[in-house]
């Protein structure tokens, strides 16, 4: 039996070699990139290393110049602040001060001195910045030593008030410190004859009842709390005239002083 060639029994062998060839080339593209292979820890070790620069070795005198720099910047920045701070002190419109103090007071002309307690009270308004007007109230108390005389009144109470103003200039200013002075002058009112039991202040030695000039001279000393707040003292000089003659009296007075406004 004579067998024919067909052409399509070739076509199978055909078919299933390009189906294994295009699984192959599909595999092979799906496949994941091998990694760049890394260097060793030897390899790495082994590359040059960069040279370290050394900074340049300063010489004493330069080391000093920097150490001056640097305090001079201190001592100027100190400087500043106590600069405001006496700026803010000193720049203030008002002063209102209160306290108390003593007086040394002669109350006859033949009667010894005594010492006399005082209440102070006063406001100053700075018209120029070292510049003011003070007006100043002051209450004087004490008792006299009135043994010699025919009525047998013995130490009796006497008092004193003065009402004065005037200039008060201002001549030193530091952060803490402050020096000051005033030149006051008004009236001062003297009852010598309240504890006399009905005798006049005259028939038991003391000066007679009255107003009269007074003249005041002082040097304030203020201490320096905050630019708003300080303590004062201030020694004083107080001239009456008390029975036509001069008393010149000693004494002083402490007070707190207080700042608001500005000039």
């Amino acid at each position: 039996m004579q067998h024919r060639f067909r052409p399509g029994y070739l076509a199978y062998p055909l078919v299933w070699l390009t189906l294994a060839l295009g699984s192959s080339l599909l595999a092979q593209s799906a496949a994941p990139a091998q990694p760049a292979p890394q260097q060793s820890d030897g390899q790495q070790q082994a590359q040059p290393a960069q040279p370290i620069q050394e900074l340049p070795q300063q010489s004493p005198q330069e080391r000093a110049r920097i150490l001056r720099d640097a305090q001079a910047r201190v001592q100027a920045r100190r400087r500043a602040r106590q600069l405001q701070v006496i700026h803010d002190t000193y720049s203030h419109k008002f002063e209102f001060y209160g306290g108390g103090g003593y007086l040394r007071f002669r109350p006859g002309p033949s009667i010894q001195h005594l010492n006399e307690e005082a209440w102070n009270a006063g406001i100053t308004e700075w018209i120029r910045p070292k510049l003011g007007i003070t007006a100043d109230f002051r209450g004087l108390y004490g008792t006299a030593n009135t043994i010699n005389n025919p009525f047998v009144v013995y130490r009796p109470s006497i008092s004193q008030y003065t009402f004065l103003a005037g200039p008060q200039y201002r001549f030193y200013e530091s952060q803490h410190w402050g020096w000051s002075a005033q030149v006051l002058g008004g009236i001062g009112h003297g009852n010598f004859s309240t504890g006399t039991g009905g005798f006049t202040a005259t028939e038991v030695g003391l000066y007679p009842d009255g107003n009269v000039f007074n003249v005041s001279v002082g040097a304030a000393m203020d201490y320096n709390l905050s630019p708003t707040l300080a303590v004062r003292l201030m020694p004083d000089y107080l001239l009456t005239d008390y029975g036509s003659e001069l008393q010149h009296n000693l004494g002083f007075t402490s007070s707190i002083v207080y700042r608001w406004g500005r000039q």
